[in-house]
């Protein structure tokens, strides 16, 4: 049952990332005829509020296939964790299949507009998103196995601080979309901080549980 509901959560994912590069690559027609560059164009504030409401729909749309998908909170998070990663991942699969773009993955990009700017270059959040998949992946496992993922109050607070900093990596270059100006600088210190600090601290609690493989 856990392979059909990974299956259709990637293909959900991998699909959503199709009509996510699909928006851009329209939107980039019509505001970046010569190709995506910064600094960026401001549209008009009837679009950007669109925009961002869009983006804050396509978060709902993906909590709203995980809690039909499982019944646990945790779960539901995972699953979430999953449709995401996936999701942003095939977003930039599908961006180079029909647009060339990233020319790589030191390419900088616009990630996200809620609530500020996010800004970094491309390796960033898919590494991001690997690890989302790989975590929400280990965490449904090992409930299907029945041996569940405790996650204390401590757990959360350092993962969420963790996510906290590498989001503040994003928004610091982020600046550069206000000041029409060209990002130069990524805070890799923060962003690594922030990686390892999340990937460890779910390592530690992973290795508590019992070894688990797929049968």
């Amino acid at each position: 049952m856990l392979k059909k509901r990974l299956f259709w959560l990637t293909v959900w994912g991998a699909a959503f990332g199709y009509i996510e590069a699909a928006i851009v690559i329209y939107l980039r027609h019509l505001y970046y005829p010569d190709g995506f560059a910064f600094p960026v164009v401001f549209v008009e504030s009837g679009i950007a509020v669109v925009e961002l409401l869009r983006e804050a729909v396509t978060l709902l749309f993906m909590w709203a296939v995980a809690a039909l998908a499982f019944r646990s909170l945790q779960n539901r998070v995972a699953a979430f964790m999953i449709l995401f990663g996936t999701w942003d991942i095939f977003y930039y699969v599908f961006l180079k299949i029909f647009l060339n773009w990233p020319a790589s993955l030191m390419t900088w990009d616009i990630l996200f507009m809620l609530p500020l700017p996010w800004v970094g270059p491309v390796w960033a959040p898919v590494l991001v998103s690997m690890a989302l998949i790989y975590a929400g992946f280990i965490i449904l496992r090992m409930d299907e196995k029945g041996t569940p993922m405790k996650m204390g109050r401590c757990f959360w607070m350092l993962e969420i601080a963790a996510g906290a900093v590498i989001v503040l990596s994003f928004l610091i270059p982020g600046q550069v979309v206000w000041k029409e100006a060209i990002p130069t600088h990524f805070p890799w210190y923060l962003f690594w901080a922030g990686y390892l600090a999340g990937i460890g601290a779910f390592k530690v609690k992973m290795l508590r549980k019992k070894t688990w493989t797929w049968s």
